[in-house]
């Protein structure tokens, strides 16, 4: 693409020979580029280096800046408009005190600063914004802002002034990167069956497996489109209430139309729920048995907190957590 395209002079000096750059096809004129491609060419006459010339007047952008160039040089190659978003967060807010700061200036306590106030309680968070943060410092160094090693690297520098993230040994559900829910759901609704229904209503209302499987109709507000959740059903011991969105009521009208009482989604056996495992063969059938149901949770605690501006708080009322306890830690997964 154009975009990519840049002006370029080269020049030799004896056998060597030497590129630099005047700037993208979209933001230099060709006027402007033979302009700057005249004064290297002036230089070159007089015995000067322009490479060395442009250096001793190259100054030397912010982290602030180069952060900026560097998301729009590589949004074109982003598959979608999240990546841009969570990129464009994660360095202006969480990485704001680095911002003014020149980038050959950046030492590993900069880095640390930034990092140390979210490495335990946001844990999946600083590792993503570290990995960002050591990508531009590495884009100022290719583009000859800054020499030396990458303070933002984990092996050599910051794993000697911060402690590795633990890795969870219990209550860790393997989940599906919610980047891929979408597409697991448009698959999963090609499949029949009270199973299939019951786990596409599990991922839209966040919710778990026991509270689904056990969902009744007298819980069901159809007025206001709401699931009404007792507290004796609830893990917490409180009531829980979760807006339906149109495809729930959906999955709602079909189980109605197909006469079920009392429980929403029946297993075999009258009276009966479906079974823990019938959910989970499911995701055996679509060749995900490595996954677990209760990861979708974790699914939608990742996206809630990747691609929305939604607060903490409000994420985890939505799961039925109680605010301020420690069990969200186990929903917050990391993929590279």
């Amino acid at each position: 693409t154009s975009a990519a395209k840049s002006w370029v002079f080269i020049y030799r000096k004896g056998v060597k020979r030497t590129e630099i750059g005047l700037g993208s096809l979209t933001a230099v004129s060709l006027a402007e580029a033979r302009s700057k491609a005249g004064e290297c060419r002036t230089l070159v006459n007089d015995g000067k280096s322009p490479k060395a010339a442009r250096a001793s007047n190259k100054r030397i952008p912010t982290f602030g800046e180069m952060a900026d160039q560097f998301i729009a040089s590589m949004a074109p190659s982003w598959r979608n408009e999240k990546h841009l978003y969570q990129w464009t967060a994660t360095l202006r807010d969480y990485a704001a005190p680095l911002r003014s700061l020149p980038v050959n200036e950046i030492t590993v306590e900069h880095v640390v600063a930034v990092l140390k106030p979210h490495w335990e309680k946001r844990p999946e968070t600083a590792g993503r914004l570290r990995g960002r943060i050591e990508r531009v410092l590495n884009a100022a160094k290719a583009a000859g802002h800054r020499a030396g090693e990458n303070p933002a690297a984990w092996r050599g520098h910051l794993e000697n002034f911060l402690p590795a993230r633990p890795r969870l040994s219990r209550g860790h559900h393997p989940a599906m990167p919610f980047a891929q829910v979408s597409g697991f759901i448009a698959d999963l609704r090609q499949r029949e069956g009270v199973a299939a229904l019951a786990l596409e209503f599990l991922i839209l209302t966040a919710g778990r497996s026991g509270e689904v499987r056990g969902a009744r109709w007298a819980e069901i507000d159809q007025t206001s489109k709401v699931w009404i959740i007792p507290a004796l059903r609830m893990k917490a011991g409180h009531e829980h209430r979760v807006p339906l969105v149109p495809r729930a009521n959906a999955i709602l009208e079909t189980m109605a139309k197909l006469g079920t009482e009392g429980l929403v989604f029946p297993g075999l056996k009258r009276g009966e729920p479906l079974s823990d495992m019938t959910l989970l063969a499911v995701l055996k059938r679509m060749k995900l048995g490595h996954l677990t149901v209760h990861g979708f949770r974790s699914s939608f605690k990742d996206w809630c907190t990747e691609t929305t501006g939604f607060p903490n708080e409000l994420s985890e009322a939505a799961l039925a957590h109680i605010t301020g306890n420690f069990a969200f830690r186990i929903y917050r997964t990391s993929w590279k």
